[in-house]
């Protein structure tokens, strides 16, 4: 277990060395540190980020020097109090994973790169949806822009490079895939992944308590549907 500084307001926590690659296992561990952490409730603690193989925990210098730390080392008041709540025996009531349906139409204006992938993967579409869609995926981490999903459990067959040059605006709700993953574009942004269709949830809303619509460790399902659902979703 590694405790080290990112910059003066936050330390990185990593179970093991490569995330590139992270099995469920690791994710596991993971979202078991961020729930040990976030049970501890160690003082100036404002924010932890889970990711692929790590977990960012931000925290508040002032808050934390007011607590007791020493102004000449709060790293290692904070290294401290994070190692004791990983090793403590404190009760962490197990969080099943949940498991969220996205509804997706791989219609033909959507799915702007279906030919690419389609042609990568030898397929026909019908066969590139049905694989995309009878998948279970996990949220690894969540990023890039806000609520943006990175989704492991992508069918091998369907593994397409993202593009040598990214498209300046893809629309919000987009699902494409990137490499091994497959993820959704919560805001209109610029991306460089494979966009194969589109949904109509909204996947970031900031006026909510929790504004991202998934976090690590969810299990996500898509579920084609035509587009007059999208519409009326919508």
């Amino acid at each position: 277990m590694q405790i080290t500084p990112l910059g003066d307001s936050a330390v990185v926590i990593r179970p093991i060395e490569d995330g590139e690659d992270a099995a469920a296992d690791v994710v596991e561990r993971v979202v078991e540190i961020r729930n040990r952490v976030n049970a501890a409730e160690i003082p100036g603690i404002v924010e932890l980020a889970p990711a692929y193989a790590t977990v960012a925990v931000f925290y508040d210098p002032v808050r934390v020097i007011d607590a007791g730390a020493p102004v000449e080392n709060v790293f290692g008041w904070i290294e401290q109090r994070i190692r004791a709540a990983l090793l403590e025996k404190i009760r962490v009531s197990p969080v099943e994973a949940r498991l969220i349906e996205i509804p997706v139409c791989y219609g033909d204006e959507f799915a702007l790169d279906r030919d690419d992938v389609a042609e990568r993967a030898g397929l026909d579409w019908k066969e590139v949806v049905d694989l995309h869609s009878g998948a279970e995926y996990r949220v690894h981490c969540v990023g890039f822009t806000p609520g943006f999903p990175f989704l492991g459990g992508l069918p091998g067959k369907l593994a397409t490079p993202r593009k040598d040059v990214p498209r300046k605006e893809i629309p919000a709700g987009s699902v494409a895939i990137g490499g091994k993953q497959t993820g959704i574009y919560p805001v209109k942004s610029p991306g460089g992944w494979n966009v194969i269709g589109r949904t109509p949830l909204r996947l970031f809303d900031p006026q909510k308590d929790s504004p991202a619509l998934l976090q690590a460790g969810d299990r996500v399902r898509f579920r084609p549907i035509p587009r007059d659902e999208f519409e009326a979703m919508k």
